[in-house]
């Protein structure tokens, strides 16, 4: 048997030109969220346009060489398998809030807070992966799935109440990025149609073009090269209140990296020992959060969006996020490859999203398939935790007049979702058998 045979899908290393276009692919269906993240925070504070293209630089690059630690693991830090990272929804807003309340140097100083938690905390939570069975990421699977999805289609659509909200032709155009992604799928084998989301993304965006809503006219504007800056805010703040809502959110972050590793593992066909791999995916998210801290970004953490893109394509190599990750850092670094990607219509990197967003929903499915559902307890962990999670997500606002602080949790899907399905899991499975355990040591000397 040959030697190339016996490496493990994930650990291949495919000619260069695959790994360019499957890295590529990556790129462009994460690219749209640093750049968002970053014109949040912008446009919210007033920062200037040097600063603003300063922090897009910053983020693309931590976000590549996150993608590189990710995907190669050393020292503990990474997990070995193909993750690409990007800034947390979440954490871009509770930054949002802290520097509006206090100001951007404590914005800062709470993200690197946050980071070092993750490894105050990180012995304590793997002793406790045992509570994470397929129930609960698959659970898990499907809120992100759909919040996910709920996200991109408000990106699609707009803000309701502006004039642009529910255009015609940008939801035609996310409509015809689907359906070219679809097609594409279905018409072409190999290596072409492991690249359907990218073909439907491009396909997308010459739709775009031909109909005079895509704009190159500032691709060529400005600097060739941008460097990011360290402490663009000045000496951070270190405030441990204004910083809780980011504390508490890091414990939800590392459920989130326990569902994504387990699940990535599992469509690579890598056996992994969860209290090992979940880890170093959390030490690679609190070491990207705590530099990322230092450069003006929010935390850095791994995405969920790449697990669709690994399951659509079915291209299992950690080398082709490695490419992605050298790829980001090339975007970082050449201003006006940046300026290119923000080129690209929302609405086609939205319909992109949808797909690769649903597919990770197919996976959470795929997961809770195999477990035995007619087992009373598996139901009502799953009934309960859908309940909990679907209700903040379809039902915005639902909890606005709770206290501020059980609006962190209550009021986030994947969190309410998630803690619940780890509740009831422990509640329906392991104290039943604590109990008939210590009943069985308790009759066990009486029998003898």
């Amino acid at each position: 048997m040959s030697r190339v045979s016996d490496t493990p899908a994930v650990d291949a290393v495919l000619p260069l030109g695959q790994l360019l276009v499957f890295g590529l692919q990556h790129v462009l269906v994460m690219a749209a969220v640093p750049i968002t993240s970053v014109f949040l925070v912008a446009k919210a504070l007033g920062l200037s346009q040097a600063l603003t293209v300063n922090l897009i630089s910053a983020t693309f690059l931590l976000c590549g060489v996150g993608t590189l630690l990710q995907s190669f693991g050393p020292w503990k830090f990474g997990a070995r398998l193909p993750f690409v990272m990007v800034p947390g929804g979440a954490p871009i807003v509770m930054f949002l809030t802290i520097a509006q309340q206090r100001d951007l140097q404590t914005a800062s100083g709470a993200v690197i807070l946050t980071a070092l938690f993750y490894f105050v905390v990180l012995p304590v939570f793997s002793r406790c992966l045992k509570y994470f069975p397929k129930i609960v990421i698959g659970t898990l699977l499907l809120l992100v799935s759909i919040n996910l999805v709920k996200v991109y289609g408000g990106i699609i659509a707009g803000r309701a109440g502006t004039p642009g909200f529910a255009d015609p032709a940008n939801i035609g155009l996310a409509l015809a990025t689907i359906g070219f992604t679809v097609v594409f799928a279905r018409l072409f084998k190999g290596m072409l149609g492991q690249l359907a989301v990218l073909l439907g993304l491009l396909a997308g965006s010459i739709v775009a073009a031909l109909f005079g809503m895509m704009d190159f006219s500032g691709v060529a504007a400005g600097p060739v090269w941008s460097a990011p800056t360290l402490l663009p805010f000045g000496m951070p703040h270190f405030d441990v209140v204004a910083a809780v809502p980011l504390l508490i959110f890091s414990v939800i972050s590392m459920v989130e990296a326990t569902g994504q590793t387990v699940a990535v593992a599992e469509v690579v066909g890598r056996p992994i020992d969860p209290r090992d791999v979940v880890p170093r995916t959390i030490r690679g998210d609190a070491l990207m959060s705590l530099i990322g801290g230092f450069f003006g970004t929010s935390m850095i953490i791994t995405s969920g969006e790449n697990i669709g893109i690994v399951r659509a394509t079915n291209v299992r190599s950690r080398y082709v996020t490695a490419t992605a990750g050298a790829i980001l850092i090339l975007v970082a670094l050449s201003a006006p490859l940046g300026r290119l990607f923000n080129a690209i219509p929302s609405a086609v990197v939205g319909g992109t999203a949808m797909v690769v967003f649903a597919i990770i929903g197919t996976m959470g499915i795929d997961m809770l398939r195999k477990v035995d559902l007619h087992e009373r307890g598996n139901m009502f962990v799953l009934a309960g935790a859908l309940t909990m999670g679907l209700l903040p997500i379809l039902v915005p606002g639902l909890y606005s007049k709770f206290p501020d602080t059980l609006q962190l949790v209550l009021g986030n899907g994947l969190a309410m979702g998630s803690l619940t399905a780890i509740v009831l899991n422990i509640v329906f499975h392991h104290f039943s058998a604590a109990r008939t355990e210590a009943a069985v040591n308790e009759t066990a000397p009486a029998s003898q």
